[in-house]
């Protein structure tokens, strides 16, 4: 996966006086969790829009003061009426630690269907992987080329060296339908939704229960207010 660099200053001083005046001079303030301690620091905004306004997944090196941190992107805050980018949350990354990230998918191939009249039908654009940073791709490539009218391509069907795939096996990436069988297909991807929604809600409940599912750490200021 390809690395960006931004360089950024430590935070003096927290709170939403310092976050306005921040915010002011076209400055974002970010957190970075996952390390030996919580790192609050900010940027300039131009900084970040290689990273943010793009499909494309980096690990992120940020350069805190001439001390350089890996990490990528958690959260990202916008303002509701300016839409500028108000906040970031970031998780410090580690060579020899697998880390969870969404990568983009890239298909490839010609589709046989298509070629027959079919039409595209792409549910997901990026899937949630976890491995080691070596081994994270810019993209996740999916030849569609033998998928004909009425083939569907699931997560389950994907198999990655050295990765693991983290959403539901039999969430919908793609398909080829025609318009004699729309109406059928658009009835199948419902009942996928409904499939994955279950699946999350029995996720969330397990974690609830055991206990194993410990809550993400407020970012301070996090909020796009002021």
């Amino acid at each position: 996966m390809k690395t960006i660099t931004i360089s950024a200053k430590r935070r003096t001083e927290l709170g939403k006086k310092s976050t306005r005046d921040l915010r002011k001079i076209d400055h974002v303030p970010c957190v970075m969790y996952g390390g030996a301690e919580v790192i609050h620091f900010h940027a300039h905004e131009n900084d970040f829009r290689h990273m943010v306004y793009t499909p494309s997944a980096y690990i992120v090196e940020v350069d805190l003061d001439g001390k350089k941190f890996k990490a990528v992107l958690q959260e990202l805050q916008f303002h509701p009426v300016s839409d500028k980018l108000a906040h970031i949350d970031f998780v410090e990354v580690f060579d020899d630690k697998p880390v969870t990230v969404e990568i983009p998918i890239t298909l490839t191939g010609a589709a046989i269907g298509l070629k027959d009249g079919g039409k595209p039908r792409q549910r997901r654009r990026v899937l949630k992987v976890r491995g080691l940073l070596e081994h994270l791709p810019d993209a996740l490539e999916i030849d569609i080329t033998d998928i004909a009218i009425g083939d569907v391509i699931k997560i389950g069907d994907l198999s990655y060296d050295n990765l693991e795939i983290l959403d539901p096996a039999r969430s919908m990436i793609f398909a080829v339908v025609s318009s004699r069988i729309s109406k059928g297909m658009e009835l199948v991807e419902e009942e996928v939704e409904e499939v994955e929604e279950g699946e999350e809600g029995e996720e969330g409940e397990e974690g609830a229960e055991g206990g194993e599912a410990p809550e993400a750490p407020a970012a301070e200021d996090s909020g796009a207010k002021g």
